[in-house]
């Protein structure tokens, strides 16, 4: 089944039909539970986590990535929760996240400007042009959060399968279409898309890991091998950033073949023959064991395997 994605703006009712989505489908629904779940596996307090998402970016922002780690951290978050797909979220955050992606179904949800007003009016005990000035605010607040992060302003529609105004329909019918989209054959998933979203996912992993001590990092993952580069320089084997990269990424992933085919990969790309065959027979050696119980370990193996035999073919 799709997974779902529900932008939306303040008291826009974007919550009501993700919950009723979510009860219709048997989905999870997510929002601040992710803000929750990243706080605890990252060590960061909430309320900073809260203020990354909803607090416009600031000139200090720009200058120093001082949003970036934090989005890093909710994004590794999310992304785990996306891989098993059945999950609407609701929020900022989730159509940013996952880029290219078949199985997802990207949803705006509008509500009338009076709508949404008399909520602050009776929220705030504040008058009718008070209230206004609010969602003025907390518009454009999102909108530069967006475009500072994204460089995507979250009002275009182009960005959405589906846009729906609450007030002009009820949040039921709203339900009604997104439950129906989700049972089109263009969002079910494949085994192409579900690839792409462990490729996302594994690189929010590593960069999330990352970025505390490497501002700038970028991480990319294709067929479940990562990439790291900072500042636009790719990590090269045997140099103190690779070491960094190694304790922090195996104290999070202790025992993952992964990390060491990775560097073993690195060391390949560099031309650097023995480097590589030193870490891809290492690798090979010791997965035996791992590889009996664990098909991650089976098929890092054989990679690691093919890659010995190009080697030696050169």
């Amino acid at each position: 089944m799709p997974i779902i994605t529900i932008s939306r703006g303040s008291y826009s009712q974007g919550r009501e039909v993700a919950e009723l989505v979510a009860d219709k489908l048997g989905y999870s629904c997510l929002a601040r539970d992710v803000v929750i779940e990243a706080s605890k596996d990252y060590d960061v307090p909430e309320v900073k986590l809260t203020h990354a998402i909803d607090d416009p970016p600031s000139i200090f922002d720009r200058l120093s990535h001082g949003k970036e780690h934090y989005i890093s951290y909710l994004r590794a978050a999310l992304l785990r929760h996306f891989q098993h797909d059945k999950v609407v979220y609701h929020g900022l955050l989730g159509h940013y996240f996952l880029p290219g992606i078949s199985h997802v179904i990207n949803v705006r949800v509008l509500a009338d400007p009076e709508l949404r007003a008399a909520v602050v009016m009776k929220r705030d005990g504040v008058s009718r042009r008070e209230a206004g000035k609010i969602l003025e605010q907390s518009d454009e607040g999102r909108r530069r959060w967006a475009m500072h992060l994204y460089g995507v302003d979250p009002a275009d529609p182009d960005l959405y399968h589906l846009v729906v105004h609450v007030g002009r329909v009820s949040a039921e019918y709203a339900a009604d279409m997104i439950c129906k989209m989700a049972e089109l054959p263009e969002f079910q998933p494949t085994k192409s898309s579900q690839a792409k979203i462990d490729d996302l996912a594994l690189a929010a992993d590593v960069e999330a890991i990352l970025v505390k001590h490497l501002p700038g990092v970028e991480v990319s993952a294709k067929d479940g091998q990562v990439e790291v580069t900072v500042q636009g320089a790719r990590i090269r084997a045997g140099t103190p950033a690779e070491s960094l990269i190694m304790a922090e990424i195996g104290r999070r992933f202790p025992g993952d073949p992964r990390v060491d085919l990775f560097f073993a990969e690195t060391a390949i790309n560099e031309g650097n023959r023995e480097e590589a065959r030193r870490r891809l027979e290492s690798l090979i050696a010791k997965l035996p064991e791992a590889a009996d119980d664990h098909a991650e370990g089976i098929k890092v193996k054989r990679v690691a395997a093919a890659r010995l035999r190009e080697l030696d073919a050169r």
